[in-house]
Formats: structure tokens, C-alpha cells, sequence
């Protein structure tokens, strides 16, 4: 399969879970579509690279492959979606992805401010996700190599909530998408023989 190919198969599967589900509401007062255009707006705004910008974009694409009957949405969606992402970009994306929940759990345990910013629904999800972390937790999770970058994450998702706020579209994010995509591909070996 080519890497033309290979990246217009993933993107035509984002397209197609947001086309899907995300006008969508999970309890934010914004669709999923909205919330995830607001939250890598945000990424771009203040910096955050091309993988992160994308990890911001697909935060919560796991709400989009396993909908829920709640109004709050799918509690264990940073799982979902760090494995369906880990299949298909590199760690920088799935990792702060996987990570987003926990960084929530994370900054309500160190922060006692934090918890007071969440939004009703992020309230809600915080408790069936198992409340503020333990000392022990916090501890472990200071020391994971991608904590920063699921906190940055965990703060653009936490304001990523505006009703009526115009962002960029789905589609202006196509060529991040592509590269992070491509540099996955191996690269054929001189002579088009298999690379070693």
C-alpha cells in the first residue's frame, strides 16, 4: 500500500467517525465536532507541535467509536482511543491521548483549584473514572515521559468548550495529519529491493 494510499485511509476514517457522530453532544454544550476543532485551535495557538495538534484535533475520537447511553459519553474513551490511534500514528499522537484522562485525575489531585475550572460533564466523568489520583498515582505519573504533553492537552480540552466559537475545519488539519501519517511509512531501500 502506498503512503498516499495509506494516509487517505485513515484520513477517510476520521472524516467518516466525525461525519458520523460528531454533531453530537456529550454534556458540553458544544458538539464533539466542535469541541475537538476548539481544543487543536487551541494547540496551534499556544505552540504545541504537529503530533499534538493532532493529539488535540483526536482527544476524543474514542467518544466517536464507543458511544455511550450516558449524556456525559464514554468514560473510558482516552483507552479506546489511544489504542485505535497507536494502530495508526506514532506514540507522540496515542500517547498524550491515552493520557488525557489521567492528567485530569492528575491536576485535581495536585491542584486544588483545578477541580473547581472542570466543566459539569468533566465533573461527572472524573468520578466514574476514578476520582483525584492517589499519592502513589501522582508520584507514578510525574514520572511518565509524556506527562507534559498530556497535561497541555488536558488544559486546551478542559477550554475547548465555547458555544458559537468560529475555528479553522476539519480539513485545514488534513496535511498535519498526511505528514505524521507518512513518517510512519518505511522507506524503500535503494534499488526498490526491501529496506533492512
Amino acid at each position: 500500500m502506498t503512503v498516499t494510499t495509506r494516509a487517505q485511509l485513515v484520513l477517510d476514517e476520521i472524516e467518516a467517525l466525525f461525519d458520523g457522530h460528531g454533531r453530537e453532544t456529550y454534556g458540553e454544550g458544544v458538539t464533539m465536532e466542535a469541541h475537538s476543532l476548539q481544543t487543536a485551535a487551541l494547540a496551534c495557538r499556544e505552540g504545541g507541535d504537529d503530533a499534538l495538534v493532532v493529539a488535540a484535533l483526536l482527544h476524543d475520537i474514542g467518544h466517536l467509536l464507543e458511544l455511550s447511553d450516558d449524556a456525559f459519553g464514554y468514560h473510558k474513551h482516552d483507552r479506546s482511543g489511544g489504542d485505535w490511534l497507536a494502530a495508526r500514528f506514532p506514540a507522540a499522537v496515542s500517547e498524550p491521548v491515552r493520557l488525557h484522562v489521567a492528567a485530569k485525575r492528575y491536576l485535581c489531585a495536585i491542584d486544588a483549584d483545578y477541580f473547581c475550572t472542570l466543566s459539569v460533564a468533566s465533573k461527572h466523568s472524573l468520578e466514574k473514572q476514578g476520582g483525584p489520583m492517589t499519592a502513589a498515582q501522582v508520584g507514578e505519573f510525574a514520572r511518565h515521559p509524556q506527562r507534559e504533553r498530556a497535561v497541555r492537552l488536558r488544559r486546551w480540552d478542559d477550554r475547548g468548550k465555547v458555544s458559537g466559537l468560529e475555528v479553522w475545519p476539519l480539513a485545514r488539519y488534513r496535511p498535519k495529519i498526511s505528514q505524521l501519517l507518512q513518517a510512519l511509512e518505511p522507506v524503500p531501500a535503494p534499488g526498490g529491493g526491501p529496506s533492512k
